[in-house]
């Protein structure tokens, strides 16, 4: 994910997870489960510091540093619930080590890539290497901890990717000052064997597995569709504007999305997208509030770093700290708001905590040609901060409330899923803006950042109008 911010779904799926069978060692497999989906999470924002230097280095136009952002998202959007089924098949276990272990190889493909369609190959390569081992890790994290541990594992995990989000962009611009962008996929070969090597000695060897075949054409169908709108996004957004190529793969998306909605239907409950989530209003709004918010979010961290390394002549290190300010807030604010909104309800912070972020983008129109960090960059991102944290912590809560107990784990599953196709479909619309150069590129990153103010009010109308908190008892 190319956001470092942990949603709703991601914790609840490892609530939702079954026992595991076998002997457990609780602080290695917490520290299995935390670096493995850090080491993917991390991944998807420590690439946005870097786009400049590979832009330069590789002589990529705007179109192929959207897909080196989307090549990850697209596969990690379309197969995350795939690959958790797969682990429930397989066994987790099993999964988590695969998908560490193809997570290592395509990271080293990505650092040896010898031009931009080798990269992005790897980089795709990468994001199905996510979708197994995310959901993988999580799960087990869940199995493994009962009761008042499983909530302190939980708590554990998420303020350590929030720290290790917080870190990754400034590991990654240290990185590419010493020289090259390169070392940004290199760090993670000795990260992925540290999370083997604990996984293998700690985690409990997997029981029976289930003989639920998996829903493979409904996961090939779904990329199929993102692939392609995604793609025709990406034209559609650069200087050609939307030719009959771009409109074609806009039809080919709508056509691949009919498939696969017949596919669902047909397979029930037994598909990876129940069709039954889609007849609670809830679970409709929460999905409309998260691609709108996650997008918005989504394109300002490859919107950011790039205006203040392209336009304002920040270093690679100076654009990855300036983003700290947020994970920060977000790990020290979204505990407490977190327990208001346990005892106030969801609709409130759904509500207020988008046109807070709404706020934030507006105040990231007053950014400069010289970007001044403390009065201009800071104070937006300090209100983004504000915002997120009212809306992160409860959309968990909102989206387990949103369907009946058979459906919780899916649908927090579907809601993760939906987080990072936000953020795939906003880096396609940005071609412009990486595109443009010197006066032009602050003027399109302003148009850019209006858009993403219209999208979190937008999210927060669905939340809204959507929405209906429990009466109190």
């Amino acid at each position: 994910m190319n956001v470092p911010v942990r949603t709703g779904g991601d914790a609840a799926a490892a609530e939702c997870a079954p026992e595991v069978i076998g002997p457990v060692h609780p602080r290695g497999v917490l520290a299995a489960t935390i670096l493995a989906s850090s080491l993917a999470f991390v991944d998807g924002s420590v690439v946005n510091v870097g786009l400049p230097a590979i832009g330069a280095s590789l002589s990529a136009d705007a179109a192929s540093l959207q897909w080196v952002v989307n090549a990850y998202l697209l596969p990690l959007s379309a197969l995350l619930l795939l690959g958790g089924a797969a682990g429930d098949r397989f066994g987790r276990r099993r999964l988590l080590i695969l998908g560490t272990a193809l997570f290592a190889l395509t990271s080293l493909g990505c650092a040896l890539a010898p031009n931009a369609n080798a990269l992005l190959a790897a980089r795709f390569l990468q994001g199905v290497s996510s979708a197994l081992l995310m959901p993988n890790s999580l799960a087990i994290l869940g199995a493994s901890f009962a009761g008042e541990a499983k909530g302190r594992a939980v708590g554990i995990w998420a303020a350590t990717g929030a720290a290790v989000g917080a870190a990754g962009p400034v590991l990654g611009g240290w990185l590419i000052d010493l020289g090259s962008w390169r070392g940004i996929f290199l760090i993670n070969l000795p990260l992925a064997a540290a999370a083997i090597a604990l996984a293998w000695r700690y985690v409990a060897v997997d029981g029976r597995a289930r003989e639920q075949p998996l829903d493979l054409s409904g996961g090939l169908w779904a990329t199929c569709a993102l692939g392609t709108l995604t793609g025709a996004l990406t034209l559609g957004s650069g200087r050609s504007g939307f030719t009959v190529r771009a409109l074609g793969l806009a039809g080919a998306a709508v056509l691949a999305a009919f498939v696969f909605i017949g596919i669902e239907r047909r397979r029930g409950g037994r598909a990876m997208m129940p069709l039954a989530l889609f007849g609670s209003a809830p679970f409709i709004g929460l999905s409309l509030f998260t691609l709108l918010l996650y997008g918005a979010i989504g394109a300002l961290f490859v919107l950011l770093p790039y205006l203040l390394i392209e336009a304002a002549g920040y270093s690679a290190i100076a654009a990855g700290a300036a983003l700290l300010p947020l994970p920060l807030v977000l790990a020290l604010t979204s505990p407490l708001i977190g327990g208001l909104a346990g005892r106030s309800g969801t609709r409130g912070p759904l509500t207020l905590g988008p046109l807070i972020v709404a706020a934030g983008f507006a105040l990231a129109l007053r950014i400069g040609p010289g970007a001044n960090y403390g009065g201009q960059v800071l104070p937006a991102l300090l209100l983004l901060a504000l915002g997120l944290s009212a809306a992160v912590a409860p959309l968990t809560t909102a989206v387990l409330s949103s369907v009946d107990a058979t459906h919780t784990g899916v649908a927090s599953g579907f809601n993760s899923a939906v987080a990072r196709s936000g953020g795939l479909i906003a880096t396609a619309l940005l071609g412009s803006v990486l595109e443009a150069r010197a006066a032009a590129l602050l003027g399109a990153f302003r148009v850019a950042m209006a858009a993403c103010a219209l999208a979190c009010v937008a999210a927060s109308a669905c939340a809204y109008a959507l929405l209906r908190d429990a009466p109190r008892k």
